[in-house]
């Protein structure tokens, strides 16, 4: 039986790489798999060989233990591979495609499918709408950080590219695909981002960074992006982006020194429940901080678009509301100023085709905008504690050595 290495969340603090069983075609029970999905049949699903697939800040939230996943659990959902064998009802998928896997796992059958709204299909996760790759409370599909993953309802869920050859060539901008890009792209749409927008993004991590790079892509006339982090702050003025330092203070004041105003038209919050305060409370974490900055710096009638992850189970926080969700959200600012809100998951379908022409064309640098940097799968581990740190880096994984083998050739 072929090897397959895996990356696997371990507890608090730690990840190890470990060898799991090769895919089949039925899920199996394992660490976070629904009881009610073991055993369910996959003649619908393709097996990949990984290609690349990526640390994401929300397999970080794990790793940090902020929420209830367990120890065991098979991580990542970013994945871009080739199709090694398909079950007996894929159709028009085939052995030898490069493809990228959406985040979201759908079934294409569902009402929410038919609607477009994959990322809340209502028929892969028996606890609620919505499933991922590798993540808690998601129906128990095994994670894409490894060598080998199955991937469900193939011929609905893959984007094939075009042309071999082409994409190994832009693999590092193709594997935002599965994920950043189209979040961030998303957070933006939804924020209400258009020809001469003044955009705010909160956070500067490669969600927030994607968000950006979407923004000018959009056709943003200023795009100002807010984080703690010099280097990641750097980053984003390395492709055009204006700064905001939140440890300075409110946002609003620095703005203002942007504009000549202090507020924007949309507002994309990059961050999520693990926020901290800004200026002297920069130190603690404030978890609605965002959301309620964005609420008095977007200008009335504004959009707020929020692919920040968001989760109704962290027990790490600060307090027992905190840790069921509940955060203190000036939403009475929001209704009086008209805002619109759109959180949830991105429906990566709705996004992906489009994006992927703008990369193949050249019309986007998405692997530069968030500083894509490869590693190996061995690696995963110091890849986690430095993205933990605050690298100003987007770290892709190369299970199978496509990576290294382009780059050396």
């Amino acid at each position: 039986m072929t090897d397959n290495k895996a990356v696997a969340y371990m507890g608090t603090g730690k990840v190890e790489v470990q060898t799991i069983d090769y895919p089949s075609f039925q899920l199996q029970d394992g660490p976070g798999v629904n009881p009610d999905n073991v055993g369910r049949s996959l003649p619908h699903a393709a097996i990949i060989k990984t290609v690349a697939t990526n640390i994401c800040g929300s397999d970080q939230h794990m790793v940090r233990g902020r929420t209830t996943a367990p120890m065991g659990l098979i991580l990542g959902h970013e994945i871009t591979g080739e199709v090694v064998e398909t079950g007996p009802g894929v159709e028009f998928i085939k052995e030898g495609d490069i493809v990228s896997v959406p985040f979201n796992i759908a079934c294409g059958r569902c009402r929410n499918c038919k609607e477009g709204k994959t990322g809340i299909c209502l028929n892969v996760n028996p606890d609620r709408p919505g499933s991922a790759y590798g993540y808690v409370d998601m129906g128990g599909w095994v994670g894409g950080q490894a060598q080998y993953v199955a991937v469900p309802y193939a011929d609905w869920n893959l984007l094939q590219f075009p042309d071999r050859d082409q994409a190994l060539e832009k693999i590092l901008d193709l594997t935002m695909l599965s994920d950043i890009f189209p979040t961030g792209f998303h957070g933006c749409v939804t924020a209400g981002v258009t020809v001469g927008s003044t955009v705010y993004v909160a956070g500067a991590g490669p969600v927030g960074l994607a968000a950006a790079a979407s923004a000018h892509l959009l056709g943003a006339a200023a795009v100002i992006v807010g984080d703690l982090n010099a280097d990641r702050l750097a980053q984003a003025r390395s492709f055009g982006c204006e700064t905001v330092d939140v440890s300075k203070g409110d946002p609003k004041d620095q703005i203002a020194e942007i504009l000549g105003e202090p507020e924007v038209d949309c507002g994309v919050d990059a961050v999520g429940f693990e926020a901290r305060g800004h200026g002297k409370g920069s130190d603690a974490e404030a978890p609605a901080t965002v959301l309620n900055s964005l609420m008095d710096i977007t200008r009335a009638g504004g959009g707020l678009g929020i692919p920040g992850l968001y989760v109704t189970g962290d027990p790490g926080a600060a307090d027992d509301a905190a840790k069921e969700g509940s955060l203190s959200i000036r939403l009475g600012l929001g209704w009086a100023k008209s805002h619109s809100f759109m959180t949830g998951q991105c429906p990566v379908m709705q996004y992906h085709y489009g994006l992927m022409k703008a990369i193949l064309h050249d019309r986007v640098q998405i692997a530069k905008a968030v500083n894509a940097t490869a590693i190996g799968i061995d690696e995963a581990p110091k890849g986690y504690a430095d993205f933990d740190s605050g690298a100003a880096q987007k770290f892709v994984l190369d299970p199978n050595g496509y990576l290294s083998a382009r780059s050396a050739a």
